[in-house]
């Protein structure tokens, strides 16, 4: 897969993109997402792919994770609540996807939201 020429505008790894500006990087781009796990699915007739939808505050984006990087990163596509992806851009017909290379539960991120003010200051050095 050949990376197009473009503008290099936007956030290069290992700073994730956010969805609203997965249009800007080509096709082939390496570059990383984070967001939510709103939906898992492992279709029969997808051969042991597993599609991801990820949302961040600008919006989602579709992560494919095929069957040898799945079996790497098991625990995390199941039980990740906050996922880090990195990967290389697909665009097929009209669809935007993250061809996912590497996948990271940062689910423990969410669980600092739920601290109080006052719990956070005190952990700071």
């Amino acid at each position: 897969m050949e990376v197009t020429n473009a503008p290099n505008n936007w956030p290069k790894p290992p700073a994730a993109i956010p969805a609203n500006m997965l249009a800007d990087p080509p096709v082939g781009a390496k570059v990383v997402v984070a967001g939510l796990v709103l939906v898992r699915q492992r279709p029969g007739t997808a051969k042991g792919v597993i599609f991801l939808t990820l949302e961040d505050e600008t919006g989602t984006c579709n992560v494919v994770v095929w069957r040898k990087i799945y079996e790497q990163y098991r625990r995390a596509v199941i039980a990740g609540r906050l996922l880090r992806v990195a990967g290389r851009m697909q665009r097929e017909a009209g669809v935007t996807h993250i061809v996912a290379e590497h996948i990271e539960d940062v689910s423990y991120m969410l669980d600092d939201l739920l601290r109080t003010e006052p719990a956070r200051a005190a952990d700071q050095p």
